[in-house]
């Protein structure tokens, strides 16, 4: 005996527009009035307490804040130094000169060759990867393991 296929009522739904939309039964909550007289239930203190840090405005300790005690950040030791002189090179590794067309390397081929920004960044070629064809580095300083892959491939490094 087969069983009869039950009529699945199709329901359409409504056009949505702006004017229909709303959210999910349930999901919002008319916000509470603080303030507004003892029958409101938030009358008075506004939910706050009696009176306090916390009860006034802005009432938030500060990030670090150990309840009076000494705060860890001035427990420790400082240590170190940041030199405000300091120039950070952008690394290149040998791999990624393939992308240079001819075999001058400069900062002006680098930029055109679209691996760093502009010519006044500073530049150090590294060794990671190996040396496609001989090249001839000018004007970039070079990691003492790239010198010597560009220079068994048969290039030079002027300084």
């Amino acid at each position: 005996m087969a069983k009869a296929k039950a009529k699945v009522k199709e329901r359409k739904s409504p056009t949505v527009t702006l004017s229909t939309l709303h959210p999910a039964a349930g999901s919002t909550q008319p916000r509470k009035r603080l303030g507004r007289g003892p029958g409101s239930g938030l009358g008075k203190t506004s939910g706050k307490g009696h009176k306090g840090h916390k009860a006034r405005t802005g009432g938030s300790t500060n990030p670090g804040f150990e309840g009076g005690q000494m705060p860890m950040y001035r427990r420790l030791p400082k240590r170190g130094f940041t030199n405000p002189f300091r120039v950070a090179a952008v690394p290149i590794n040998l791999a990624r000169l393939t992308a240079v067309s001819g075999a001058d390397i400069t900062p002006e081929t680098l930029v055109a060759a679209g691996l760093i920004k502009g010519a006044e960044q500073v530049v150090k070629i590294l060794g990671t990867g190996e040396a496609a064809r001989a090249y001839t580095v000018r004007g970039i300083p070079v990691s003492a393991s790239a010198r010597a892959k560009i220079e068994a491939a048969g290039g030079t490094v002027e300084a």
